[in-house]
């Protein structure tokens, strides 16, 4: 299966084992713009499959409702571009309704909002964002990047299941460039909880989602050209994300590089940094590294070279080996 495929496996999945589940937004009903819901309107009906007006905010506020009701609702904004309408919905009434709700039991968890992120080579300044920092500053939300259709298909059956509310974000130019043997049975992968993707003794390479990629490019050069093992990590969960693994594997080999789409400034690697700092200051041997997206709008001739390339990752880990 390709990652559209594996995320189309696990809804099916879903919905098929709970009757709770519901899918619905822009387009939902044909199949949606990637065709990550193809054919399963056809197969759960319409009252559990359905395409909702064009209003993200309402199709958020919808849905809280719902998983507040004992529903489990999957609800699909069309590209994460669109998320900021719906960012009140998300920030003040799905994050906070555990808390507010005290000892009551209620909650909204089982609520899940899925949508394509990243950029694509051609979306231009509304169809290539990388939003994800911004919900990693709130408390009650779970945020979700996968890398492959395996992990794409695990992580989303886990999310479904959550009882918290999850962000769950695909990086959209995977929906078709990567494929792997998914199992076609159910199964959930770990939330919160990093993968170690190559061991290494030297410097720590952290990620999540497309960039993956580039660093496993950049670190099978530096190891051949400088003789550097790099342990690489998917982060997988980029909120809460998993400490310990990355604090442990920087307390080891002494260095780390963190790499990420989304802009340089105040992303998800300054938190990451942060932590480093506090939990391996006396471990490390050089300044940490981040490489990331320009603080700048993707416009569309510039979109590759804002994102960060092979060269810039590779350039990364030889300055900091070589610190």
């Amino acid at each position: 299966m390709n990652l559209f495929q594996a995320v189309n496996d696990a809804l099916s999945t879903a919905l098929a084992a709970d009757e709770r589940v519901l899918l619905f937004g822009e387009d939902v009903a044909f199949g949606g713009v990637f065709r990550c819901s193809m054919n399963l309107a056809v197969q759960f009906g319409s009252e559990r499959v359905f395409n909702t007006p064009l209003s993200e905010q309402g199709i958020v506020g919808f849905a809280i409702g719902a998983a507040a009701e004992g529903m489990r609702p999957v609800a699909e904004i069309q590209f994460a571009d669109y998320v900021f309408p719906a960012f009140d919905q998300i920030v003040n009434e799905a994050a906070k309704y555990r808390y507010r709700a005290g000892a009551t039991g209620i909650n909204c968890g089982g609520l899940v909002v899925r949508m394509p992120t990243g950029a694509v080579g051609h979306g231009a300044l509304y169809h290539s964002q990388s939003p994800e920092a911004l919900f990693t500053h709130v408390p009650g939300l779970r945020v979700v990047i996968p890398r492959s259709p395996v992990q794409a298909k695990g992580l989303l059956l886990a999310a479904i299941e959550c009882n918290d509310p999850v962000l769950f974000m695909e990086p959209k130019i995977l929906y078709r460039s990567t494929v792997e043997q998914v199992p076609t049975t159910s199964y959930t992968l770990p939330l919160s909880k990093a993968e170690i993707l190559h061991p290494g003794s030297d410097v720590t390479l952290i990620s999540y989602g497309h960039p993956l990629y580039t660093c496993s490019l950049a670190l099978e050069a530096a190891e051949r050209d400088f003789g550097v093992s790099v342990e690489l990590i998917d982060l997988r969960t980029i909120y809460p994300w998993d400490r310990k693994t990355i604090i442990d594997s920087v307390r080891k080999t002494g260095r780390a590089v963190i790499v990420h789409e989304s802009m340089l400034n105040a992303g998800v690697g300054a938190e990451i940094a942060a932590s480093i700092q506090e939990g391996a200051f006396e471990r490390l041997e050089a300044p940490i590294g981040r490489v990331a997206g320009w603080a700048t709008h993707m416009g569309l001739v510039y979109e590759r070279f804002i994102v960060p390339d092979v060269a810039r990752v590779y350039d990364a880990l030889k300055r900091t080996v070589e610190y």
